[in-house]
């Protein structure tokens, strides 16, 4: 038995930066199809007082990671993470047999980076893993720099 629904049901779907609003229309089937999609104009909120805010501060640090971290792609995954996740810096090998990286961004972000490279890359080996508070400047982006 058909079910006669409502015309015109509004639906309501809202994210974070936009609202949008779906009409619906049914027929005698039972089955409502999406007859109309509307999207208003974009509004963008800036809230200046975020770059400043303490929720989520700058942070710097310094790591040096030892094991078997050289000739297993450490420095290019490095590379990939840190660029993935919008840290800038960045890693080189050192003659000792580490591996050495400076990682700059919001603490969350330089947290995880940290994280990562306790694991490192598939074929790594990590056995020693340690990071230290630094004040060097790092520049925009995430480079793979020559050994030392």
């Amino acid at each position: 038995m058909a079910h006669l629904l409502s015309k015109n049901v509004a639906l309501l779907y809202r994210s974070r930066l936009e609202t949008c609003k779906i009409t619906t229309t049914t027929t005698n089937s039972a089955s409502p199809f999406i007859s109309h999609l509307t999207t208003p104009p974009r509004r963008f909120i800036v809230n200046m007082s975020d770059s400043n805010s303490n929720t989520n501060p700058i942070k710097t640090v310094r790591v040096e990671v030892k094991g078997v971290v050289q000739g297993v792609f450490f420095r290019n995954w490095t590379v990939e993470n840190a660029s993935q996740l919008g840290v800038n810096g960045w890693v080189r090998n050192r003659r000792d047999g580490s591996v050495e990286a400076l990682f700059s961004g919001e603490s969350d972000k330089v947290d995880e980076m940290q994280q990562r490279c306790r694991r490192g890359p598939q074929h790594a080996v990590v056995t020693s893993f340690q990071a230290f508070p630094s004040s060097d400047q790092t520049g925009p982006g995430f480079q793979r720099r020559p050994t030392v």
